[in-house]
């Protein structure tokens, strides 16, 4: 326990380092620390994938469409349709991770911050740990570039925002 605590909060502190701001580091979905994120790898190559892709830390932000779900310096996260919820297993594969990277972490219990809905993880075929809510895979979407964005809500009518319960908005995002 002393080894994993140990290498989550180097993890941890290497990730506030890089991103020049400190963080929450507890790990239940109700926590009141603030989360935030710092640059990492995805599973898209480097150059279709917004630069600020990161290990999950999730918490809510404001948008059009209402709350929602974001990870990686305030970036959206996506359901896809097409996952099936409990399955353990992603069905964005191929090029559809170049568009629809995953929202990856580090640790099995991502860091939240107003997330209600159950937070886990599932592998991913390069064997890094796809964040899910209430079961269903998370990602981004490659041309959302600034926190905001929601420019990946509904996409060709299988991609949608999470909402901080873990819900699906289907609804188009307001004005």
């Amino acid at each position: 326990m002393k080894k994993h605590l140990s290498i989550g909060l180097s993890a941890f502190a290497l990730a506030a380092l890089l991103s020049g701001c400190g963080g929450g580091t507890t790990t239940t979905p109700t926590s009141a620390a603030p989360a935030t994120s710092a640059p990492a790898e995805s599973s898209a190559p480097a150059t279709s994938a917004p630069a600020s892709m990161s290990a999950a830390e999730l918490s809510v932000g404001e948008s059009k469409a209402g709350q929602i779900v974001v990870a990686g310096q305030g970036l959206s996260v996506y359901y896809f349709t097409k996952d099936t919820k409990d399955s353990g297993t992603s069905a964005c594969t191929g090029d559809c991770l170049v568009a629809w990277p995953p929202v990856t972490s580090t640790t099995a219990t991502p860091t939240v911050n107003g997330v209600t809905g159950k937070v886990g993880t599932i592998p991913t075929a390069d064997g890094k740990m796809q964040v899910t809510i209430n079961g269903m895979p998370i990602y981004y979407y490659e041309k959302d570039k600034a926190a905001g964005d929601i420019t990946g809500q509904g996409v060709g009518g299988v991609w949608y925002l999470v909402a901080p319960s873990g819900e699906m908005i289907t609804a188009p995002p307001a004005g």
